[in-house]
């Protein structure tokens, strides 16, 4: 009885450091964004960006909405004559796992390098883990980036774009997500 006992608090404590684990985050996403009728910010340029994908946490689904400064800003990694930058200044996401799970993320930082004479945008959107449901339920506090590049698919009738096609990738690290998780 007293083996079982050990062998028992063996393998929970083995459990236990597997979810104490900050696990890498490695994800090829795809999809759509469009401006949001949410006002995150008075002025602000609210989009929604609607994710599919597959990695490292298997087959899963992302939901973004984020506001921009009104005005471009001066970056020293979007620069020239064709370019502006804006600063994303507030947002958050939800990753859902095809099983139902949740992830939820808190915007930290990034913004949106868009350069008019390629006719596309890089898009850089860095996220703080608040919390999740299911098999991420330990997850908090690590970081997870979005990287996307967007071009227009569709203009309003002054040609200004308002419809995006989206390819990128997720990177970073998920606290308390086990890698055999998937």
């Amino acid at each position: 009885m007293k083996q079982i006992a050990t062998m028992a608090l063996m393998i929970n404590l083995g459990v236990a450091g597997i979810y104490a684990q900050q696990n890498p985050m490695n994800m090829t996403v795809s999809g759509t964004s469009a401006a949001s009728v949410i006002n995150l910010q008075p002025g602000g340029l609210t989009s929604e960006y609607q994710l599919t994908g597959d990695g490292s946490l298997g087959p899963i689904t992302l939901r973004v909405v984020n506001t921009n400064t009104p005005a471009p800003q001066r970056s020293n990694t979007c620069s020239g004559p064709t370019k502006v930058y804006f600063v994303a200044t507030a947002g958050a996401g939800v990753l859902r796992a095809q099983e139902g799970s949740l992830l939820k993320l808190s915007l930290t930082g990034g913004g949106d390098c868009i350069d008019f004479a390629a006719g596309q945008a890089l898009c850089i959107r860095v996220f703080q883990v608040l919390a999740g449901t299911g098999r991420f339920q330990n997850a908090a506090g690590g970081t997870v980036t979005l990287t996307m590049n967007v071009v227009p698919v569709l203009g309003d009738a002054s040609n200004n774009p308002v419809f995006f096609a989206v390819t990128g990738g997720v990177t970073g690290a998920v606290p308390g997500v086990a890698a055999s998780d998937r």
